[in-house]
């Protein structure tokens, strides 16, 4: 009698361990499942300091950078089809360039030249290059309207003036 009763708590103890095991196995899976939905719902620390390392949009970095000083010109850039068919583009964009230098004094004296060893940079917006090119290498626009802004290191960026 005591083999049976050895062999049946024997079996009773296998069915019960097996029983935990397929619990345990069943909660391990709903785990899965429900852990990447979890990740989902809640942002992660990682994913909040990437959007915070991402550079500003363009308008903002415009905002923040401190403007000394804004113009609005009409530049003429006629003499730009004095030169030949498959030069204009390139001259107008030289002219553009020579006019907002001069007008914006953006040339430095010899003096100071030598004391600063970082030149004044003239940057052109996209925008006002495309306008230019807009037409090809051998039409380029008989005048164009820009709006230049100078920084406090004293470089100037060339945008497409308001409305055009």
């Amino acid at each position: 009698m005591n083999e049976e009763v050895k062999e049946e708590t024997e079996a009773e103890e296998e069915q019960a361990e097996t029983a935990e095991t397929m619990e345990e196995a069943k909660m391990a899976e709903e785990e899965k499942v429900e852990e990447p939905l979890e990740m989902e719902e809640e942002p992660t620390e990682e994913i909040l300091a990437e959007e915070e390392a991402k550079p500003a949009p363009k308008e903002e970095r415009i905002k923040e950078e401190e403007i000394v000083e804004e113009r609005i010109y009409t530049v003429p850039l006629r003499k730009a089809w004095i030169a030949p068919p498959n030069k204009r583009a390139p001259r107008a964009m030289r002219i553009l360039k020579s006019f907002i230098t001069r007008h914006m004094r953006l040339e430095a004296r010899k003096e100071e030249r030598e004391e600063e060893e970082e030149s004044k940079k003239l940057i052109v917006s996209n925008e006002v290059n495309e306008r230019i090119w807009s037409r090809g290498i051998e039409k380029p626009p008989r005048k164009i309207r820009v709006r230049a802004a100078k920084d406090k290191e004293g470089n100037v960026t060339i945008y497409l003036a308001e409305g055009d």
